[in-house]
């Protein structure tokens, strides 16, 4: 799968996909998420219309169930049981999208991605540049033969410790995704007992301003923002959020520029937010 005119290797087009619909080779998977308050169903939606043959993947039913976080990153185990289940198995190529545009499609494919699979891809532009070029849609559910995938031990996630090792040490730049108001702490955070705040030490770059009507944007344009936030792009990144989905989406943004980042932290603002042992930072930016 190539695509020379997009942004970044890992997306494919509305055309490439059209062209390959029904491929046996091919795993189509709705990634489809949304915060609270969107008041917007992911699954609904999925069962309303999607692209032919595609599965619903939900980020909240594939998951670490030992944690009361949102939506951890399970067991290889649990995630090769749940994707195999959806009919996904080696050697097929993944086109993962959502009825965003580029939302939680950046976490599923990077969830993949962290567990070993080799070809999976991001629809430029998801559901909406799809039905708007009026191609075909169905709806209801699918259920294809169970496969089987195998599943290494996730790669690229940092969990808290890490986190806070590289804050003190200065040995990566941990960049968060959620808007400025969260970040500075004007905001109140969405999940209960979150403290509002940021990290000491941490970096702000909010997910919208390297996505542009549900596109990824270029390069040039990705650049500028991390470095206008006072990102070294020579320096390693841990990427973060509000609970780590659109920090998967900066993934993919750094990945554009040649640039990918060490880790995600999984945990994100919903773990670090909620313990008392880690610092939080609500003063005024200079």
């Amino acid at each position: 799968m190539t695509e020379t005119k997009l942004p970044s290797p890992h997306l494919v087009s509305t055309a490439w996909l059209a062209e390959n619909l029904g491929a046996p080779d091919i795993a189509i998977v709705d990634a489809s998420w949304y915060l609270p308050r969107e008041n917007r169903d992911g699954a609904a939606e999925y069962r309303a219309a999607h692209i032919p043959g595609a599965v619903h993947f939900d980020i909240d039913a594939i998951r670490d169930e030992t944690t009361d976080l949102p939506h951890m990153m399970p067991s290889a185990e649990r995630f090769a049981e749940a994707v195999g289940a959806l009919g996904i198995g080696d050697g097929m190529r993944i086109v993962v999208y959502d009825g965003a545009g580029l939302f939680s499609a950046a976490r599923v494919w990077w969830m993949f991605r962290a567990f070993g699979a080799q070809d999976v891809r991001i629809l430029d532009g998801g559901f909406p540049k799809w039905f708007a070029e009026r191609r075909p849609v169905e709806s209801g559910t699918v259920s294809p033969p169970r496969r089987t995938i195998t599943a290494r031990t996730p790669q690229g996630v940092a969990d808290v410790e890490q986190v806070r090792a590289a804050l003190a040490g200065r040995t990566a730049q941990i960049v968060d995704a959620r808007s400025p108001e969260r970040f500075r702490g004007e905001a109140p955070e969405p999940r209960p007992g979150v403290r509002p705040g940021r990290m000491p030490g941490s970096f702000n770059v909010p997910y919208g301003r390297v996505v542009e009507q549900g596109r990824l944007r270029a390069p040039d344009d990705i650049r500028a923002a991390f470095e206008a936030a006072g990102v070294d792009l020579d320096r390693p990144v841990i990427t973060s959020c509000g609970s780590g989905v659109t920090a998967a989406v900066l993934w993919l943004a750094l990945d554009a520029v040649g640039r990918p980042p060490a880790a995600l932290y999984d945990g994100s603002w919903a773990e670090w937010g909620s313990r008392a042992d880690c610092p939080v930072v609500t003063e005024p930016l200079d």
